[in-house]
């Protein structure tokens, strides 16, 4: 698996349990706090993505010989 998708994988996993942990307490960020915070983990991961992307083409088209 590569480390991209190990990293996604993780995040989505914290994410998942921040989530649940929210959930089950009474205090609780109510449902707009929460959207907007799913938004902007959303947005995170895509800009990672695509940086992750470029900098991973970029380093595929340095020439070693």
């Amino acid at each position: 698996m590569p480390d991209e998708l190990i990293f996604l994988a993780h995040l989505a996993r914290l994410l998942r349990a921040r989530l649940a942990q929210i959930h089950h307490d009474e205090a609780g960020y109510s449902t707009e706090a929460v959207i907007v915070i799913a938004l902007l983990v959303a947005m995170a991961l895509t800009a990672v993505g695509i940086i992750a992307a470029k900098v991973i083409a970029k380093a595929n088209s340095i020439s070693t010989g």
